[in-house]
């Protein structure tokens, strides 16, 4: 099972810092990051394109779950 990375109430650039580590460390799989802002879902999803990640977006409410598939 794919641990999800909470990153609700982290000011950026910190959500993004903590997908990029796991990104690092896991090379490849699926990473499931939870955000309740804006700038940290386009961000991390604007990071995850760049390194060839596919990404989808699931949104419930004012959060938004990312799940980054390479």
């Amino acid at each position: 099972m794919t641990e999800i990375k909470d990153t609700r109430g982290l000011a950026c650039p910190e959500p993004v810092l903590i997908v990029k580590n796991e990104m690092v460390k896991l090379g490849s799989g699926v990473i499931k990051v939870l955000v309740n802002g804006t700038a940290a879902k386009d961000n991390i999803s604007r990071l995850a394109r760049a390194e060839k990640w596919a990404v989808n977006i699931s949104e419930e409410g004012e959060e938004w779950l990312l799940t980054l598939t390479k």
